[in-house]
């Protein structure tokens, strides 16, 4: 089961795919209820979930609006029970705005109106942690956590002055090094993980991803009308090499 936003679903798309394409002429079920996906082989007794919850722990309607739990994860039922967990959050943490899905952010028992999205960020994580830590049998459940996908909606990041965003780039960089240095996400998603008593394999994605700023839909995402779409990835594409790393992962253990 895969637990995230659109970059885990842009995962459990390509791993659907490449399964497909193993197995072309296997009878093969699609269905989605709710904010659950499922794809299923049942010849084969497989099936590959996506649960869509982009910030991993709550958001309840109050009477004064919509409130970002950072200290509570409800939804967690669901994903017990699951022979692979793969999770993922981060790309909605710094939208504001009408993009922004809450009103209130609650730590503890205080509430705001908001505040810094990295300590709110880090303050999820570490409430997913002791999910994990409290209600995964690592006999029955492998836990993976996917990493931080990056965007190339800033050409700075990989100091190239004549673009603006991933519109237009064709190559990926052939340095193995990013210009823009380590994602400052992805050095917090480290912190938490050392903190896990539970046994979690990290997806080290981004790195590799940030080299391919010509990976994504850009001018063809959105249906081409609202701009370029820099953050998700296409397919085949870029996350069909994560599926790679989660398939050497699995066999390994």
């Amino acid at each position: 089961m895969f637990v995230g936003d659109s970059l885990s679903s842009n995962q459990w798309q390509s791993l659907t795919c490449l399964l497909h394409t193993a197995v072309p002429r296997a009878k093969h079920t699609s269905q989605r209820i709710g904010g659950l996906s499922t794809f299923s082989f049942p010849a084969y007794g497989v099936s590959i979930m996506f649960s869509r919850n982009a910030f991993l722990v709550d958001i309840v309607n109050k009477k004064h609006g919509r409130v970002l739990k950072l200290n509570s994860i409800r939804s967690g039922q669901l994903w017990k029970g699951a022979d692979v967990l793969i999770f993922d959050t981060w790309h909605w943490w710094l939208h504001t705005g009408r993009k922004q899905p809450w009103d209130y952010v609650q730590d503890s028992k205080i509430t705001h109106k908001d505040m810094n999205r990295m300590v709110a960020y880090e303050k999820a994580l570490r409430t997913w942690a002791r999910w994990v830590n409290f209600n995964v049998d690592p006999a029955k459940t492998k836990v993976f956590f996917q990493g931080v996908s990056p965007d190339h909606m800033d050409s700075r990041d990989w100091k190239d002055p004549a673009a603006k965003t991933c519109r237009g780039e064709t190559h990926p960089m052939l340095s193995m090094d990013y210009p823009g240095g380590p994602h400052p996400a992805q050095v917090i998603l480290n912190k938490v993980l050392r903190s896990v008593s539970k046994p979690v394999h990290l997806l080290d994605i981004t790195g590799l991803s940030q080299l391919r700023k010509d990976g994504h839909p850009s001018a063809f995402g959105y249906g081409g009308r609202r701009g370029s779409d820099c953050t998700h990835w296409c397919l085949p594409g870029v996350p069909d090499t994560w599926n790679e790393l989660l398939f050497a992962a699995l066999i390994h253990s």
